[in-house]
This record gives C-alpha cells, structure tokens and sequence, in this order.
C-alpha cells in the first residue's frame, strides 16, 4: 500500500468526520503542532537515559496527545473523557512537586540547555507552549474541551521540570540569564 494518497494536493484535508478542510485551518494547526510535540518527545525517548519514571510518563504524555488530537479532529463525538485528564493534571502536579524538591532552586529565569536530554525537554515545552496558544485560539472560536488547555498548561511545566531534572542528573550545569544594564 502506497503512503501517499494524492487526495491533499490541493491544500485540503480530511478531518476524523471525513468533513475537507483547507491545510491552513486553525484545527488542522493544532493537529501539527500536536504531531510536533509527540516527535519531540519522541527524540527524548530515543536518547539513552536512566531516569525511568519520566521515561515512563513521557509514553503516557504521548499516548494521551493522541487521544488530545482525535477530540480536536472530531470534537462532536470526543470520547475524551473529562474525569481522566483531570487525573492527569493531578499526577504532573504531583510529579513537578517531587521532582521540583530534587533539583536546585532557582531565583531567576534559566535559558534553555544542558544535556542532550534536558535540551530536548526544553524544546518540547516550547512547543507545547505553542500548542496551548493554538488551542486556547481554537477554544475562542470553536468551544473545546477545558480540561486540554489546563492539561497543555501543566505539561509545559512539567516538561520544564523534567529538563532541569534531567539536567541535574546528568550533572549539566543550568546558564542563568544574566540582564544587561541599562
């Protein structure tokens, strides 16, 4: 079976409704930067690490993106089910709060870096920044489910967390950003 259809050479596609939408649709963005993050944290994943419980939920953040971006590609028959990201959003509570007394305090803005590992970390948060400014844009135009945008909100900070993280015990020193005078 051939990977290429032909059916988006003309700048549309399909949603999971099977309705065409323009490439250039707010939805279809969200879609990619989804796709987007996923892959990041996919690099993450391929990179030899022994930090098992971040391993271990970065396949769960994965698997939960997916279910993120069939609820966006059809949200009339989402079977995202509120309870569970809730759930969600309580355990990266609780995972930035241990992790979080690991590492060393911080008093200012750090610039992102590192290790390989915490490198890769820092670059998915931003994507998933990204992310949560495309569905907050989303949700100002066509009403989606709440819990995804609280859910986006503290995964970045869990990916953040998880970088310094890793970054601490991979001994990689944190470069703090330095304010010029005047």
């Amino acid at each position: 079976m051939a990977i290429y259809t032909r059916k988006g050479d003309k700048g549309k596609t399909a949603l999971f409704s099977g309705k065409k939408v323009w490439k250039s649709d707010l939805r279809i963005e969200v879609l990619g930067t989804i796709d987007e993050l996923n892959s990041v944290i996919g690099v993450v994943l391929s990179i030899k690490y022994q930090v098992l419980s971040i391993k271990r939920e970065l396949l769960k953040i994965q698997n939960d993106l997916f279910e993120i971006g069939s609820g966006i590609s059809n949200p009339k028959y989402s079977i995202l089910n509120t309870e569970y990201y809730s759930g969600r959003i309580k355990n990266f509570e609780n995972m930035i709060d241990s992790l979080g007394i690991k590492t060393p305090k911080i008093n200012s803005f750090i610039l992102p870096g590192g290790g390989g590992i915490g490198a890769m970390l820092h670059l998915a948060r931003a994507v998933c920044r990204r992310l949560e400014r495309r569905v907050v844009e989303l949700n100002n135009k066509r009403k989606i489910n709440n819990e995804i945008i609280i859910y986006l909100n503290r995964l970045s900070d869990l990916l953040f967390t998880m970088a310094r993280f890793a970054n601490f015990k991979e001994e990689k020193k944190e470069r703090i950003w330095v304010k010029k005078n005047g």
